[in-house]
């Protein structure tokens, strides 16, 4: 079935931006009332779906884009990732994932939680655009606080923040935990 104009005029719109488009300017651009806008893009991505396309139109970090076909990542990694690394180490994963479920936080309270020292970290993934300065801790020396990005979400796939797992499902068991406590037990000379 053919897509309606306004369908069209979306995906348009959407091929050419670089970020994902929030449906407020989408509606402002096709000039209809924000309501009409999410019929539309259901119209959109149930197009591409059934189209077999080597692009998916998604709704990630409060807007919509277009995006390639997941099936399809290996041939767009080889042509977009050639002699490129941008894999994130141990310590900037942790990083990223204590700012991303205890922001706005600060350098010195991640250090805290990780133990050491994480100033290059917080540099690269600020650098990165996965992390940005979203204000300033009330205190002494008001400590630069840091919050998540669209980009983030955007390399999660997420549209919200609140769809990251809850952090309870991350953790060991109180099983796990036993075990762990009678490893680290010294053993008696007895």
């Amino acid at each position: 079935m053919p897509l309606s104009p306004e369908a069209r005029a979306i995906e348009a719109v959407l091929i050419v931006a670089v970020e994902p488009v929030p449906p407020g300017l989408l509606a402002e651009l096709l000039e209809v009332p924000i309501e009409q806008i999410d019929p539309l893009c259901d119209e959109l991505i149930e197009s591409c779906r059934n189209g077999e396309r080597g692009f998916e139109v998604v709704r990630i970090a409060g807007g919509l884009r277009i995006q390639t076909h997941p099936d399809l990542a290996p041939y767009v990694e080889r042509f977009a990732n050639v002699g490129v690394s941008s894999r994130l180490s141990a310590a900037a994963l942790e990083t990223l994932a204590i700012v991303a479920y205890k922001q706005p936080v600060s350098r010195a309270q991640v250090a805290a939680l990780r133990g050491v020292n994480v100033d290059g970290v917080v540099r690269l993934l600020e650098h990165r655009g996965y992390i940005i300065p979203v204000g300033r801790a009330a205190g002494p020396g008001q400590a630069v606080l840091y919050a998540t990005t669209d980009a983030f979400l955007e390399r999660l796939g997420l549209d919200r923040l609140d769809q990251l797992p809850p952090v309870e499902d991350l953790l060991p068991g109180p099983e796990a935990l036993a075990e762990l406590e009678e490893q680290m037990r010294p053993v008696s000379d007895g």
